[in-house]
């Protein structure tokens, strides 16, 4: 049985002066690359597979992390199609020397489970235990009809250039 809490990982480190601006605040870039391998292990966890990302459906920044703080980074599968899974990342920062923790980022991200040969392969179903498994499972599934329409709509106008 694959659950949402058998995919979860937790990442932790301390933000170095490497990972920081001028005003000793950590670069943005910094935590989506956390962001990124959070999700690609709790996917590859999930289906036993080497997963790529296809799409970010949200990044917000909800708060700056500070040089020296420690970065909690948290991914859990939320729902899975055919070949792709939605994982939902949660990033908090604490101060290292203690205090109070914060929620920084939040991120939705859409991952494809890859074969040996490096093409989309089937993963397993993901079975939801609890309430709010059930509910993160309904918003992914709302967040890909939203992904699907958008994409449907800029189809609609071929000659655009996608960025």
């Amino acid at each position: 049985m694959s659950t949402p809490r058998a995919s979860e990982i937790v990442f932790a480190r301390t933000m170095e002066i490497t990972d920081s601006n001028a005003l000793g605040k950590v670069h943005g870039g910094v935590v989506m690359r956390a962001v990124d391998t959070a999700a690609g292990t709790a996917a590859a966890r999930h289906c036993g597979r080497v997963c790529v990302t296809a799409a970010i459906d949200g990044l917000s920044f909800l708060e700056p992390v500070d040089l020296g703080d420690i970065l909690i980074v948290k991914a859990r599968v939320n729902d899975v199609g055919r070949t792709s899974l939605e994982v939902g990342v949660r990033v908090e920062a604490e101060p290292w020397r203690g205090g109070e923790r914060r929620h920084t980022t939040s991120a939705y991200l859409l991952m494809v489970a890859l074969d040996d040969d490096g093409k989309p392969t089937e993963v397993p179903r993901l079975t939801p235990e609890t309430a709010d498994d059930r509910r993160r499972q309904q918003h992914a599934r709302i967040r890909r009809e939203l992904r699907t329409e958008r994409l449907r709509r800029l189809n609609e106008h071929p000659g655009e250039e996608r960025a």
